[in-house]
């Protein structure tokens, strides 16, 4: 019997009201910004993360339900899919940088903590969902510019991260007789507490000076991010990419 063709329904944010978005790593930067875009255009929110208090913090801030889980718990992440219902979409923000330094220095064991979050984080999301979300549901992944513009010291978490834009493609293609899309979100410098925390920047002037260099005089907000996050789950049509959005910090 032929599949029957993806739904057409509004490509535009707000096409996503009533829908469940479950969002894996959504307790702080990225993760947390598009659940409240989410909530602001109607969508039921399932918040996922490992610290409890960090998710109390932004359940009250978001609404919508909150687990805690490891995103790289494909159990826990099953029993999340059985808490929240019926599930349309799932964003997976979870994923540090671990494993950084040179590749004569940095240990083994680093580098597979850092695939263990990025890659498997991708893998355990994809294996629940693959099978719970209904024709025209999707997966969003992240990624980051410096899969395109290495720099010393990172090419642990650089393997891991590039691995999860090759498993978009792969996975797209494997999902799409579901009619289940997959793609994911290159990001550049935004300001997260992740970035501050990793760049040292931790005042809003420092963080502005570094950011006046980039090529559109400063970096992003987490919404700026998230809102690309939001227009991958509502069209319907794109599947397989990996989108690009850093203010053109990667052209320079």
């Amino acid at each position: 019997m032929t599949a029957l063709p993806i739904p057409v329904r509004s490509p535009l944010p707000t096409g996503l009201a009533g829908a469940t978005v479950v969002i894996v790593g959504g307790t702080s930067g990225i993760g947390l910004a598009a659940g409240e875009l989410l909530r602001d255009v109607g969508a039921r929110v399932v918040l996922v993360g490992r610290d409890k208090k960090r998710l109390d913090a932004a359940i009250e801030k978001v609404g919508g339900l909150g687990v805690s889980a490891d995103g790289a718990d494909e159990d826990a992440l099953a029993a999340v899919f059985d808490q929240a219902g019926s599930v349309d979409h799932v964003l997976v923000t979870a994923g540090g940088i671990g494993g950084a330094g040179p590749i004569t220095g940095v240990s083994a064991d680093d580098v597979r903590a850092a695939f263990e979050s990025r890659v498997w984080g991708a893998f355990a999301a994809a294996r629940v969902a693959a099978t719970r979300l209904p024709a025209g549901g999707s997966i969003t992944l992240s990624s980051g510019i410096y899969t395109i513009r290495p720099v010393p010291g990172m090419t642990g978490p650089l393997a891991a991260v590039g691995a999860v834009e090759t498993f978009t493609g792969a996975l797209a293609v494997e999902l799409a007789p579901r009619r289940l899309r997959v793609n994911a979100v290159r990001y550049g410098s935004f300001d997260t507490p992740l970035m501050r925390g990793l760049s040292g920047l931790t005042t809003d002037e420092a963080f502005a000076a570094a950011g006046s260099s980039a090529p559109l005089g400063r970096y992003g907000t987490a919404d700026e991010a998230a809102a690309s996050a939001l227009f991958l789950m509502a069209n319907p049509y794109v599947t397989g990419q990996v989108i690009t959005v850093d203010g053109g910090q990667s052209l320079v």
